[in-house]
C-alpha cells in the first residue's frame, strides 16, 4: 500500500491478501505469464477485485519481487564472508542458479522477461553489485580468470534461464551439468579441465 494511503477495511485486506498469495504460488509454479484469471480464481476473488486491487500484472511484481529478492543479496553476503574466494563465487553462482531453478518467477525476473518497476530493479542491481565484489575478489586472488567479468555472468544468467525454462519439467536437475561445464572453465589455473564436478553429479 503507499504511503500515506487510506487503510482497507478488514475484507479487503483480506481479498488483498489473498492475491498476494495466490499470485506469489502461481507465478513461482508457472512463471509471470500465469493467467490472472487463474490467480484470481485460486484467490477465491473475481476477477474484477483482483484489477481493483492489482490494476496491472506489474504491480503483483512491485510488491512479490523486491522481498524475494533479498535473496540474493543474501547469497551474495554469504560467499563475501567466505575465507576461500572461489568457494565464494562458486556458492554465489550456485545460490544463484537454485533461487531460479526452484521458482519460475524468479528466473524470469532475472532473465527480464517483462518489465519490471524501479524498486525491483533496484533490488536486482544491489545483488549483482555484490556479485561484481564476488567477481574481483577471486580475481585479485587468482582463482578466477581474469578475463570474466560480470557482463558475462549477467549473459550466463539469460542463457540459464534458457536452459532452466526448458528443462524445468523433464529434467530439473539439467542446469547442474551445464553449469558445473561452465565453472571447470573458469578456473584461473584450469586445473578441473576435462572433468564433471560433483554438483553436476547430485
Amino acid at each position: 500500500m503507499a504511503t500515506g494511503a487510506k487503510p482497507l477495511r478488514a475484507d479487503a485486506a483480506r481479498n488483498r491478501d489473498k492475491l498476494l498469495a495466490a499470485a506469489a504460488q502461481m507465478f513461482a509454479e508457472r512463471g509471470l505469464d500465469a493467467p490472472l484469471e487463474e490467480i484470481a480464481r485460486k484467490a477465491g476473488v473475481s476477477i474484477g477485485t483482483l484489477y481493483n486491487h492489482f490494476p496491472t500484472r506489474e504491480a503483483f511484481f512491485d510488491v512479490i519481487f523486491p522481498e524475494r529478492l533479498g535473496a540474493l543479496e543474501r547469497i551474495a553476503a554469504t560467499a563475501l564472508a567466505a575465507d576461500d574466494s572461489w568457494a565464494g563465487f562458486v556458492g554465489f553462482i550456485e545460490g544463484l542458479f537454485t533461487l531460479q531453478a526452484t521458482d519460475r518467477g524468479m528466473n524470469d525476473a532475472l532473465a527480464q522477461r517483462f518489465p519490471m518497476s524501479s524498486e525491483v530493479k533496484a533490488a536486482c542491481r544491489r545483488g549483482f553489485e555484490q556479485a561484481e565484489r564476488i567477481i574481483e575478489r577471486a580475481k585479485d586472488d587468482g582463482v578466477l580468470r581474469a578475463d570474466f567479468a560480470s557482463q558475462d555472468l549477467v549473459t550466463l544468467v539469460w542463457a540459464m534461464s534458457q536452459v532452466i525454462r526448458e528443462s524445468m519439467d523433464v529434467a530439473p536437475l539439467a542446469w547442474k551439468r551445464h553449469l558445473a561445464f561452465f565453472l571447470d572453465g573458469l578456473r584461473a589455473d584450469a586445473t578441473g579441465a576435462g572433468t564433471v564436478p560433483a554438483l553436476a553429479r547430485e
